[in-house]
Parts: structure tokens; C-alpha cells; sequence
């Protein structure tokens, strides 16, 4: 009885707690109570007036980096893109093709150099995501917007 008790009043006080908690939780509050002065905050929130559509592909990009007759690195990324509502569906029928799109330039970058050294600079960053952005218009037009690089990582030999 002299340990029951004290494990009873912890479960209690327990949910004693939990329950005043809850009552006492501020109440939600509605869009014209969070902006009391009256401003359009569907502009300045992105998520709110959002004009494009996210589709992410569905496997990673795997590329080689080869020096010397070697492959010293793997590079793995994982891409994006920002369509126009409704392009999901035309992203996903032409996926295959779109990814060979895709593949062909990163293999052209690490051939390049492109991922070698300090690979993830702003500018050598800014010159795969339009290249990519190309092969990506190649494919779905207009419709694409942007290539999102979502990872990336680069595993060196040993």
C-alpha cells in the first residue's frame, strides 16, 4: 500500500495536469484576429498563394566522377521541379525521358569539373540549376519553372 499510493497520486496529479492544460489552451485564432489591420496576407504568405505545384522525382541521381581513368566520387542528388498547377501529371508520364534530360547534363557537369572541389559555390550551384532547367523545358515546356536541387552529397573513394 506504502508504494500504490504515491504512484496513484502521480497519475492523478498527472492527469490533473493534461486535462487543465487543455482547458486553458489559448483559443485559435482567425485570419482578420491575426492581422487586425486588415492587409492581404495571402499576398505576403507563399504558401498561401502559391501559383506552382512541387513534384518531386521520384528516384535520386546518381553520378560518377571520374579522374584519371577512375571513378574517385559518387555524387547523389535528389530534384524537384516547380510546375504550373495540374503539370504534375505531365511530369510523371514523361518521366523516363525527362530523366535522361536530367542525367545527360549532370553527367556533362561532373565531366566538366563541376563536381569536383568546392562544388556546392553559389555560382557553380546557379550554373547546374539552369542547365538543368533547360533539359527540363526541353521536355515539359513552359510548364516547368524551376529545378530544385532538394540533396545533395558527394561520397569520395577511399
Amino acid at each position: 500500500m506504502g508504494k500504490i499510493l504515491p504512484a496513484l497520486l502521480a497519475m492523478i496529479g498527472l492527469a490533473a495536469g493534461a486535462g487543465g492544460g487543455y482547458m486553458l489552451r489559448p483559443a485559435p485564432h482567425t485570419l482578420a484576429e491575426a492581422n487586425p489591420c486588415g492587409e492581404d496576407t495571402a499576398a505576403a504568405d507563399p504558401q498561401v498563394a502559391s501559383t506552382f505545384n512541387y513534384v518531386k522525382l521520384n528516384n535520386q541521381f546518381v553520378i560518377p566522377v571520374v579522374e584519371a581513368g577512375r571513378v574517385s566520387a559518387l555524387v547523389i542528388l535528389s530534384l524537384s521541379l516547380e510546375v504550373t498547377p495540374g503539370g504534375s501529371e505531365k511530369v510523371y508520364a514523361v518521366e523516363p525521358r525527362l530523366r535522361d534530360e536530367l542525367l545527360q547534363v549532370l553527367f556533362n557537369h561532373a565531366n566538366t569539373g563541376g563536381f569536383r572541389g568546392a562544388f556546392t559555390e553559389a555560382g557553380n550551384m546557379d550554373a547546374l540549376r539552369k542547365a538543368l532547367l533547360e533539359a527540363a523545358r526541353k521536355t515539359l515546356g513552359t510548364s516547368v519553372s524551376n529545378v530544385l536541387i532538394a540533396d545533395i552529397v558527394r561520397q569520395d573513394s577511399a
